[in-house]
């Protein structure tokens, strides 16, 4: 049996705990908030997007960042063994759109209180209010872990499960970085990702609370299409958000970090140019008459009227039965291609998660541990890995918690490490 100590209590390190418990190690948590899990409690809203029920083989699809590092834990403890778990625990779950996870209560709360639940009963010591300062390492072998109150909790292995910047307000400060660099471990570039973003054009504020479902987003540097895909986004105060939106800065992250990016959105992407022509054209055919600024309610969002009228340069009092063909193909081009220029990305605190982290050839990918310090192993998105969003992102946490957990040796084990020092 040794003595582990995790630093973070969050989804990785609760699942670490599990996992070194269930190895049958000794086992306490620190964690600096007044209660577990604080990041979940936020997470798909307050519903906790547990996981996703694709196939096992489909995860590392949504993993942009070092997936091959992700095998061995993923495989480890993969998808529907997280299901399974909650299942078993007494949480049952259900599977909606897009094959995500949810409690079936959809309270974020139910996950927590089962994991807590779980950890109360295998013997795990949870201290909360406690803030790890540093590691102790002794001859490339970690020892314990000293409290921002002075006190040294000694260890036969330390596993860091502290997340990354994301939602600062959970208590995400960035410690396990700096616990990594100082013991000689490289952090890949960090920065927000799974992160609204902001745009140029000053006509977004009149869109404001507007959701768009069922469009097509494209994102390109110059001519090369950088993302491209389908599903729901929001306009904002300060730029674009939701889903899609989200996504794409997970892909553009590096780029828009450099320079502005233009993006268009198709609002009829189940329309062909040429059937939505027609579609207008019967529109207008209704409506001869009217003004061109009172037609547009059957074709577009309310919010949206007065900024495509703008956008298509057709005078707004101007007679449909006026509308010249070559107007007309120019609202056509607004709507299949509505333009926005992309600037930038919000911060940490609007982030779902952080890019970037330790880097993965300091970690040994079939147990987690450290390649530079015995005994220190990593877990979650401290480390260089991140994914999209639909409950892929705790599921490298739940997997690499505990494979990082149950890959502890004994104590005996680690006392030969010293020997052969």
């Amino acid at each position: 049996m040794s003595k582990v100590i995790i630093i973070g209590g969050g989804a990785a390190g609760m699942f670490a705990a599990l996992g070194a418990v269930d190895a049958g190690h000794q086992v306490t948590i620190l964690e600096q908030n007044e209660k577990l899990g604080k990041k979940i409690y936020i997470t798909g809203k307050g519903r906790c997007n547990l996981t996703n029920a694709c196939e096992t083989s489909e995860i590392f699809e949504n993993i942009p960042t070092n997936a091959k590092f992700l095998y061995s834990a993923i495989y480890g403890y993969d998808n529907f063994r997280v299901i399974d778990f909650f299942e078993e625990h007494g949480m049952p779950t259900k599977t909606e759109r897009g094959n995500r996870v949810f409690p079936v209560s959809d309270h974020s709360s139910d996950v927590i209180a089962t994991l807590q639940r779980t950890l109360k009963n295998k013997g795990v010591t949870v201290r909360l209010h406690t803030k790890a300062e540093h590691l102790e390492i002794e001859e490339g072998k970690v020892r314990g872990v000293k409290t921002s109150n002075g006190t040294t909790c000694p260890a036969d292995a330390v596993i860091i499960a502290t997340g990354g910047y994301s939602y600062q307000t959970t208590g995400s400060t960035g410690d396990g970085y700096r616990f990594a660099k100082k013991s000689g471990h490289t952090i890949a570039p960090l920065s927000p990702s799974l992160v609204p973003m902001t745009v140029k054009e000053d006509y977004c504020m009149q869109m404001q609370g507007l959701s768009l479902k069922n469009v097509e987003v494209k994102i390109k540097d110059g001519k090369k299409v950088l993302f491209e895909e389908f599903g729901e986004m929001l306009f904002t105060h300060f730029g674009v958000s939701g889903p899609l939106i989200l996504s794409a800065s997970s892909v553009v992250n590096d780029k828009i970090r450099k320079k502005e990016l233009a993006m268009e959105i198709d609002l009829k992407p189940a329309l062909s140019e040429e059937k939505l022509d027609a579609r207008i054209l019967r529109d207008f055919e209704e409506n001869k008459n009217r003004q061109f600024k009172n037609v547009l309610s059957g074709l577009l969002p309310a919010k949206m009227i007065s900024v495509m009228i703008q956008l298509s340069g057709i005078t707004p009092e101007k007679k449909i039965n006026e509308i010249t063909k070559e107007e007309r193909r120019r609202l056509v081009n607004c709507i299949k291609h509505f333009p926005m220029t992309l600037t930038g990305l919000r911060d940490y605190n609007e982030a779902i998660i952080t890019r970037g982290g330790v880097a993965v050839k300091n970690i040994d990918p079939s147990t987690m541990q450290s390649k530079l310090v015995k005994g220190l192993y990593f877990a979650g998105e401290v480390i260089d890995v991140d994914a999209y969003t639909g409950g892929f992102n705790l599921q490298i946490a739940w997997s690499t918690g505990y494979l990082a957990g149950s890959s502890i040796e004994g104590e005996d084990v680690i006392e030969k490490y010293k020997n052969k020092e």
